[in-house]
């Protein structure tokens, strides 16, 4: 795009997914209603969600579970999945993917405790577990943090002498890639100024939109 427009004054980005592709049951981003387990951002791209799972190795979905979401059920979730798959069930809808990790924490709580346990903490355990999961495997399914890393290496090139590029991210992952790609090509003088602390939404914006209380954002400007 830079070679046909010119290198640019501004540039935002606003890595969230949109609330349309949420809020629609047949993508498959939301565990709270049923549809089948896609979770690409281009449905007529790559592999879906439910296909992904049913290739991936216990210790890769482990991983992708660490690595794209620091979920400390990786062990016992990559289990799971993996032991569904070996009773010939597949894995395609957003439901018997919840069920999966509901009955997960249900279990891992049952040994802690000696019983099921349905108290309001152990719900939250799961809604939390449920998030990141899917929001892991989203990342895995459209490679999110390679598509990012190839975007924060090619930004300095397309902004104009002082220009500026101000960043949204919705995960920590995102956010850490971001902070080291602004200090490497700051130390290299390819940007002059970056932002030394990210900025966050005010409490009256959380209450108006709860889906940006998550958001970070930060900024350079270009040497």
């Amino acid at each position: 795009m830079a070679k046909k427009a010119g290198k640019f004054d501004f540039v935002l980005a606003d890595l969230g997914v949109s609330s349309m592709q949420i809020d629609n049951p047949e993508r498959g981003f939301s565990y709270k209603t049923d549809g089948p387990l896609d979770l690409r951002l281009n449905p007529d791209k790559g592999e879906s969600a439910a296909e992904r799972l049913m290739q991936l190795e216990e210790a890769e979905i482990e991983g992708m579970l660490v690595e794209n979401a620091d979920e400390p059920y990786a062990a016992e979730l990559a289990n799971a999945i993996v032991m569904e798959r070996k009773k010939g069930n597949t894995i395609d809808t957003t439901k018997k993917l919840y069920r999966i990790i509901e009955d997960t924490i249900q279990n891992v709580v049952k040994k802690e405790k000696g019983c099921k346990d349905q108290s309001e903490d152990v719900k939250m355990i799961i809604k939390k577990t449920a998030q990141r999961t899917f929001q892991a495997i989203r990342i895995d399914v459209n490679s999110e943090f390679e598509v990012l890393d190839a975007f924060l290496e090619k930004l300095p090139g397309v902004l104009k002498t002082g220009g500026r590029v101000a960043i949204l991210t919705f995960h920590s992952g995102e956010d850490r890639m971001v902070k080291k790609a602004f200090k490497r090509h700051l130390k290299a003088g390819e940007y002059s100024d970056i932002a030394k602390d990210v900025i966050r939404p005010s409490k009256e914006e959380c209450y108006q939109n709860s889906r940006a209380r998550s958001t970070k954002m930060r900024w350079a400007v270009k040497s």
